[in-house]
């Protein structure tokens, strides 16, 4: 995948830190200078995905997810994000099906077990949960993992078995 030619490099960039300082509206700004050459990269289509998202709006983040995925498959996250959406529009049994091919395909991509631990909660499966938690536990340090599991509502009926891992 080509890399972004400044300034629209620095303009994604830019995008990126008002969206961690919690400021979509500054990011949406920034995103609409982009070159129109440049606003199919998947990096500012990824952009356009966390800004759909910030927002609830996930019909739209599911549109974009969906383009990253076709513009760039080797790019785990247009995967990771398109299921996510699916998740977040109520389509959990869609996402896990979306995802589960995908972790043997990206081994060392702990979101994807991880998501999918959440999706299996979500749909009553308990003990596949517990196999995707652990597949997710062995590639995020231990605090890391703890957190984000323990965090995620998704995982609540696996709390106390979170807590031993």
């Amino acid at each position: 995948m080509r890399l972004l030619d400044f300034p629209d490099r620095h303009r994604v960039l830019s995008a990126e830190g008002w969206l961690e300082l919690g400021s979509s509206a500054e990011a949406a700004q920034e995103l609409r200078l982009i070159s129109r050459a440049a606003e199919s990269h998947p990096d500012v289509l990824e952009l356009r995905w966390r800004l759909y998202a910030a927002k609830g709006a996930w019909d739209f983040a599911l549109d974009v997810a969906r383009v990253v995925s076709q513009i760039d498959p080797a790019r785990p996250s247009g995967w990771i994000h398109q299921s996510f959406s699916l998740h977040e529009l109520k389509r959990t049994g869609e996402a896990r099906d979306l995802l589960l091919p995908l972790a043997n395909r990206f081994p060392k991509d702990s979101i994807i077990p991880f998501n999918l631990a959440c999706y299996a909660c979500h749909l009553g499966n308990l003990t596949e949960a517990r196999e995707w938690l652990l597949r997710a536990r062995k590639l995020l340090p231990k605090a890391e993992f703890k957190s984000m599991a323990l965090a995620d509502s998704d995982l609540a009926p696996l709390h106390d078995y979170i807590e031993t891992l």
